[in-house]
This record gives C-alpha cells, sequence and structure tokens, in this order.
C-alpha cells in the first residue's frame, strides 16, 4: 500500500509568536532592571581600588608615612614604608604598589581600612579620593598582615595627626576595629629592631612566639649509625628574640594611641 504522506506543519507563527514574547519579556526587564539587580552589584566606579596610571601626577599632596614591617618572599623581614594621601574627590582609591605579591588580598584590606576610619573618626570618605603608595626594596608578602598600619595610616591622614616615625605594628583588620592574628613576627620585629623601631606593635596574644628548631639526633644499632633530623619547638618571647619592647594591642583605638602619645 502507498504511504500517506504527512501533513505539514507550519511552524512560521509559533516561532513568531515566541520571538515576540522573549521581546516582550526583555523590554519589561530593561525597563525595571535597576529595581531587580541587587544594591551591592550596583557599586559606582568611583568605590573601585585602581593602579595609578603613569601620567597621573599626585605631586603637591602631603602624605602621612608609616614604616611597615613585611615578610620578603624568602622568609625575611624587611622594613616597607606606606604613603597615604587625601584628597578632595568623588570616593576614589588609587593605589602605588610596588613588589607585593597576594594584590588581592592586600586590595580587601585597604577597603576595610578604609571604612574602619570613616568608623574611626566619624568622618565620610565618599567625597574625599585616597592614595595608597608602598615603597619595598624586596618582593614582600602582602595579604591582611599589613591591615592595622593601613587603617593607622588613613586614621591619621583623614585627622592630619604625625605618627610616630619610632612605633611600628603588624597584625590585620577586621570590619570591627580588632586586630587580629599574623605570621612572622618574629621577623618582622628583627626588621622594626633594625629600622630604628623603639616599640613595635602585635596582635593580643603574640608577643610570645614558638619557633621550630632542626637538630640531628643519631644512634648506633648492631654497631651501625642511623641519624634523623628532629623538629624542636621551642616559645620565645619576641622583645627577647628581637631585642625591642612589645605591646599587644587588640583594638585600632589601642595602637592609635601608641602612635599619637609623646612616649613610646
Amino acid at each position: 500500500m502507498p504511504r500517506k504522506k504527512k501533513k505539514k506543519t507550519n511552524k512560521t507563527p509559533i516561532i513568531v509568536l515566541g520571538l515576540i514574547f522573549l521581546f516582550s519579556v526583555s523590554f519589561t526587564l530593561g525597563l525595571y532592571s535597576k529595581d531587580l539587580i541587587p544594591i551591592n552589584l550596583q557599586q559606582p566606579s568611583e568605590e573601585k581600588i585602581q593602579i595609578i596610571p603613569q601620567d597621573m601626577n599626585f605631586d603637591g599632596i602631603e602624605y602621612t608615612e608609616l614604616r611597615v614591617p613585611a615578610v620578603d618572599n624568602f622568609g625575611n623581614g624587611v622594613a616597607t614604608t606606606l604613603f597615604v594621601g587625601i584628597t578632595p574627590g568623588t570616593g576614589r582609591t588609587w593605589v602605588d604598589i610596588d613588589g607585593l605579591l597576594f594584590w588581592v588580598d592586600t586590595q580587601n584590606s585597604i577597603r576595610i581600612a578604609k571604612n574602619v576610619a570613616e568608623e574611626y573618626t566619624g568622618q565620610s570618605l565618599s567625597d574625599k579620593n585616597l592614595i595608597f603608595k608602598v615603597e619595598a626594596n624586596a618582593s614582600v608578602i602582602g595579604g591582611p598582615s599589613a591591615g592595622s598600619a593601613l587603617a593607622i595610616a588613613t586614621i591619621a591622614a583623614v585627622q592630619g595627626d604625625k605618627l610616630r616615625p619610632d612605633v611600628m605594628i603588624t597584625g590585620s583588620v577586621n570590619h570591627d576595629g580588632t586586630i587580629g592574628p599574623v605570621g612572622g613576627i618574629v621577623e618582622k620585629a628583627n626588621a622594626a629592631k633594625l629600622t630604628g623601631a623603639n616599640l613595635f606593635l602585635v596582635p593580643l596574644l603574640q608577643g610570645t612566639e614558638v619557633l621550630y628548631e632542626q637538630r640531628e639526633h643519631c644512634e648506633l644499632y648492631g654497631g651501625v649509625e642511623f641519624c634523623s633530623i628532629e623538629t624542636v619547638p621551642k616559645k620565645v618571647s619576641v622583645s627577647g628574640e628581637a631585642g625591642i619592647n612589645i605591646e599587644e594591642v587588640q583594638t585600632i583605638g589601642d595602637a592609635y594611641g601608641y602612635f599619637v602619645s609623646q612616649t613610646a
């Protein structure tokens, strides 16, 4: 028997109706997209942290200066210099950081430091531009460990305070102004001592540090000597190890008092 031919269905009207529906939905979403996008995604470009272009000139700005201890990529303690400037503006943050590793973590520390400075001083920085510069002689480990120093220097820039050159600090900064723990305390204390600091501020409970020493242990078994390397923990005073005065600080407010006091 001959096969019956299937009746062809014209799909054009269905496609046209589908396109019209999609267009209508897109148009409606376009009209009300501002209401549908979460507020935290509608951040103005001024809030972004941006690298200073080579053709941008910030000469003539008075900077707040603060020496900051760090650890280089070989694990050695080094001292860097942090500069923070402030100008009238629209809330922008510009940075010029030389030889810094872990840049993403450092950006977050800058954002938190800025918010802490606003809370501490009671002044909004939405009509100010901040300029952060860090000078280092080596590739240094950035990230959260400079957070407290960033907050201190930003507060000083806002208030026009001059910071003591013989006081240095290490520690992360939390959103509420508390100071969090960091590593490499002894190495940073040594760097602070070598650069002329008389007082080194560290996070709470980090005035002592556990160091690990390696030593060789050998024993005779059946006339044959077997040797192994053992790791031995040793609790040390950071002050005694580095030869510098140590103070533990819990908040940015506690630390700031040392930077602006007459005696360290």
